[in-house]
């Protein structure tokens, strides 16, 4: 597919190594010809420096030719002039990163005048995630799929853990409901497990499971899973102001702490709820001041990510139950996994996925066994799609056990009729079934007929 992408930001720059990965045909449009020439010198792209908004820019990229074009400046409004622009000129769908909440009313009733095929609110796809993960603490993730009936969780494998030392075969016995584990990840390397697959304290699960048997799982593996009943918010940014607004309403009470005075005194007048304290939460004793070891979890959203870090070890080593923690650039991965600083939100990797999802669907979507959902789990390391079966894919109604898939993929849920089934060797997928398969090692799956061995 031909796609631009105009801004080389980081949102920008990570969806063009994706992209460019992916082998579509790109071309990158900024006004700073310094991160053009980066992109132009480590990806296999093309690069037009000029204003991503004006038709003779987007008539120099190729708009008028493209199949995606996706406004990703840091400007809402200049996203989406470009959108309007290029639709007019021709694009076949646009995309636009709006960050502003108060837009969404407007986006939603003039969608079709402004042009605009999606639109991606890092901020608000984070505040979500940040409060999923707040209705069962013991997960550090949460993906969900099949119209939310069934989710991929990832859980520890702490020293001890009733899954320290198990193989997989053992897994019923212990968490005694149906699911399964389809990625481990254990340090730098990602597993897709067999049987005998052992786990080992570090290790980090991701199950799959129905949404009704996630409390059971919980219960049955003797995880410490208190409800949330109080959040307290270090940092009023946009993500702040999101998340509290949802626990609010969800009976969670919510503190908040800003630095800033104008920022305080904006969110006391729209969260009137809430308690907003003006003052500088990174300093222990402001935090001891107003009772950090009281709350149920602790959320880090401050702008700078190693104050998140710093501030989220505080509240994990001081022993509060869950924490959340905001990390723009994850430059070294491992470090975190070894830190104290429970679940990790990065509202760039969120908006990139909801993007690439997108592209993908887009590209397959005169396919048959066209791609429903994409997730990345295990840092991108491995992927969780979601397709439709139809009558027209490959083995239908042979036991998965005859089913020949390439190396690194896992089928790991069914739903037929809207029954969820956790598969075994003797399941079987049928038409209109929906099946999650995972993928490890950086192989791309556009539809079902690319899981396939033969």
């Amino acid at each position: 597919m031909k796609i631009i992408i105009v801004g080389d930001g980081k949102v920008g720059s990570a969806l063009a190594r994706q992209l460019s990965g992916e082998g579509h045909d790109l071309t990158i449009i900024d006004s700073d010809p310094r991160v053009l020439g980066q992109s132009a010198d480590q990806l296999d792209v093309m690069v037009v420096n000029g204003n991503g908004a004006t038709m003779h820019t987007l008539k120099e990229a190729g708009a008028d030719r493209a199949d995606i074009l996706i406004a990703a400046t840091s400007r809402d409004e200049l996203n989406l002039l470009t959108c309007l622009t290029a639709k007019r000129l021709g694009a076949t769908h646009t995309i636009a990163r709006i960050r502003n909440p108060e837009y969404a009313d407007q986006l939603i009733e003039m969608r079709d005048e402004l042009g605009l095929s999606l639109t991606v609110n890092p901020e608000s796809s984070a505040a979500q995630e940040a409060y999923q993960l707040l209705q069962f603490p013991s997960f550090i993730k949460r993906e969900s799929f099949a119209k939310g009936r069934v989710e991929i969780v990832a859980l520890p494998v702490e020293k001890d853990s009733q899954l320290c030392g198990i193989a997989m075969h053992q897994l019923y016995d212990i968490a005694r409901v149906n699911v399964l584990v389809c990625v481990v990840e254990r340090g730098d390397e990602v597993y897709i497990p067999d049987g005998t697959f052992t786990l080992r304290e570090g290790d980090t699960i991701y199950v799959t499971a129905a949404l009704d048997s996630l409390a059971k799982l919980v219960k049955n593996l003797g995880l410490v899973d208190h409800k949330v009943k109080n959040l307290l918010i270090i940092g009023g940014s946009r993500i702040a102001l999101q998340l509290a607004a949802r626990c609010l309403k969800g009976g969670i009470a919510v503190k908040i702490i800003e630095q800033r005075h104008e920022r305080a005194v904006e969110l006391a007048e729209l969260l009137p709820a809430a308690t907003i304290i003006e003052a500088d939460g990174s300093l222990q004793d402001v935090l001891e001041e107003e009772g950090i070891r009281s709350y149920d979890a602790v959320a880090t959203l401050t702008g700078i990510d190693e104050e998140n870090l710093v501030l989220s070890m505080l509240a994990s080593n001081i022993g509060v139950g869950k924490v959340i923690t905001k990390i723009d650039r994850i430059r070294y991965p491992e470090v975190f996994r070894q830190s104290e600083i429970g679940s990790l939100i990065n509202p760039k990797d969120i908006c990139c996925a909801n993007i690439v999802r997108y592209v993908r669907a887009m590209s397959t979507a005169s396919a048959s066994d066209a791609m429903i959902t994409l997730h990345p789990i295990a840092d991108g390391k491995a992927e969780a799609l979601e397709f439709r079966a139809s009558e027209k894919t490959r083995y239908l109604d042979v036991p998965l056990k005859d089913v020949p898939l390439k190396s690194g993929i896992l089928i790991a849920c069914i739903t037929h009729q809207g029954r969820t089934i956790i598969p075994r060797g003797d399941s079987r997928f049928y038409p209109d079934d929906t099946l999650i398969v995972v993928t490890s090692g950086g192989r791309t799956v556009s539809d079902l007929a690319d899981i396939f061995a033969d």
